[in-house]
């Protein structure tokens, strides 16, 4: 049974996301965490967006905020989002991982040594390396793996370094991740 979904993306995340959520509706069983990369901006404008399109409550992650499901969460700009061990956010201001803070190799390795082989971990679109070296981590502490197939990437290079790098679970167009995402998480239910 599966706890957590974590999600990773940059260039060209936001149309991605806008295709992905909406169609995770109310009820869907377990928390999904996602890092952005948008650089010094704002979500605030995006999660108002993105709560007009979807069921699920999306907001940014806070601090010792206890994690739960019917919610999507953002990791806040300039802050890598970490899970912690009793199942809440904390968040850092450590130095840059792959010239990205949020780093999404940050949230995906320590949500796999939390939430081990409950975890799943997906990698959209994206145009540096973030995310491959978590998500391999995720697969090794046997969670399940996504990456959007790079020919629907709008930008393939995060895509292929996760394929490369973590040989995922699933290799899949965008538009059905979030029916693959839908099936896992009823999986033992």
């Amino acid at each position: 049974m599966y706890k957590a979904i974590v999600i990773g993306t940059s260039y060209g995340g936001l149309e991605a996301l806008k295709t992905l959520l909406p169609k995770l509706r109310s009820g869907f069983p377990v928390p999904v965490i996602i890092v952005l990369h948008i650089g010094d901006h704002n979500n605030e404008t995006f999660v108002n967006y993105m709560n007009s399109l979807c069921e699920l409550e999306v907001k940014e992650a806070d601090s010792h905020e206890k994690i739960k499901a019917g919610f999507a969460y953002f990791a806040p700009p300039n802050y890598h989002l970490l899970v912690e061990s009793d199942f809440t956010f904390s968040l850092t201001t450590d130095e840059k991982h792959n010239f990205s803070r949020p780093s999404i190799d940050i949230l995906f390795e320590s949500a796999a040594w939390v939430y081990c082989q409950t975890l799943i971990g997906v990698v959209l679109t994206g145009a540096n390396s973030d995310g491959a070296n978590g998500l391999k981590m995720i697969k090794d502490f046997g969670g399940a793996t996504i990456v959007e197939n790079p020919c629907s990437a709008i930008s393939p290079a995060m895509p292929r370094s996760a394929l490369k790098t973590a040989k995922p679970d699933f290799q899949l167009p965008l538009e059905i991740i979030a029916d693959k995402l839908i099936e896992l998480a009823s999986i033992g239910r």
